[in-house]
């Protein structure tokens, strides 16, 4: 829940920044009085009310955070501080996914120069190495493939990955901060700024033989909908390969505290049988490091029927 912009009053500006290093250095009930004093002249301002519902949880205090909460939703309609990552982790989440397009956009947006160094470098990041490893293991795959979509692309790591096995590659993601990290690269013929999903609706039928989606699914709270329209999209015979998040519980999604989505293999399977894609293979990977240990996930290659279109 990072800053957004000014409040427009620099003596509420000044005491939202003193409220943050309080927080930071473990006094909460300072940070939530200057928070609140902020807030006095500046009421409209979203950050400062999420600044405020963290230093009531850390309080102990979770029903007056959850009317702090309330305030920076109510003024940040489009939940571009991830509030609905707070409410989830105080049972308080409403229905869809916790984590909004404009909160990932943002994220991204402000994560684009370091993305690569952090993830990579610090996280020991290879997902795109491993999907890669994954294809080039399966008797099946093409040497080439003629269409590839790149789901969530980033800065393009995936399209590095696989540029040697791909005519075309096109991306989409909804940061476009990233993409143009992304297009610096060479390697895609289209870059489209938008939600995955409403790319995939807006795709033609069956025009897609690799479709390729590397540590976003972490990002949706269901995978039904997502695999349903990279189903309409992959041409008979096509393959979708991808990571996720996984957890051994009984749930079927579970919101972590990293606030990502872990999925279990029951729940990739129902909804891999629901798009009509068989799974050709699922294999235990860490994706990457979190506090120096590894991830747990999974690598997973789906194929569409030969000989028809997938619904």
């Amino acid at each position: 829940m990072s800053r957004q912009h000014s409040s427009g009053d620099l003596i509420a500006d000044r005491r939202y920044a003193y409220a943050e290093a309080c927080l930071a250095e473990g006094d909460p009930a300072a940070a939530a009085e200057m928070a609140e004093q902020a807030l006095e002249r500046a009421p409209a301002y979203a950050p400062a009310w999420a600044l405020l519902g963290r230093a009531r949880e850390a309080l102990s205090t979770p029903e007056a955070a959850l009317n702090a909460y309330a305030s920076a939703l109510a003024n940040d309609p489009e939940d571009r501080l991830g509030i609905g990552v707070a409410l989830a982790r105080l049972g308080a989440a409403g229905e869809g996914a916790a984590l909004s397009s404009a909160y990932v956009r943002t994220l991204f947006d402000g994560y684009s120069d370091r993305f690569e160094a952090h993830l990579v470098g610090a996280l020991g990041y290879r997902g795109p190495e491993m999907l890669r490893a994954a294809l080039d293991g399966l008797p099946e795959a093409p040497v080439r493939f003629a269409s590839v979509l790149d789901l969530g692309c980033g800065t393009g790591l995936m399209g590095v990955a696989i540029r040697d096995r791909a005519e075309r590659i096109a991306g989409v993601d909804l940061s476009p901060a990233m993409l143009a990290k992304a297009r610096a690269k060479g390697l895609y013929a289209r870059l489209v700024a938008g939600d995955l999903l409403d790319f995939l609706n807006g795709e033609p039928p069956a025009s897609a033989d690799l479709v390729l989606a590397a540590d976003v699914f972490i990002y949706l709270p269901d995978l039904v909908p997502v695999l349903a329209g990279v189903a309409r999209v992959l041409a008979p015979g096509g393959l979708t390969a991808f990571t996720i998040q996984s957890h051994a519980g009984a749930e079927p999604v579970r919101l972590g505290a990293d606030a990502r989505y872990a999925h279990s293999d029951a729940h990739l399977a129902a909804s891999a049988e629901a798009a009509g894609l068989a799974v050709r293979l699922l294999a235990p990977a860490a994706i990457r490091r979190e506090r120096g240990e590894g991830v747990p996930g999974r690598i997973a290659v789906l194929a569409a029927p030969d000989g028809a279109c997938t619904p």
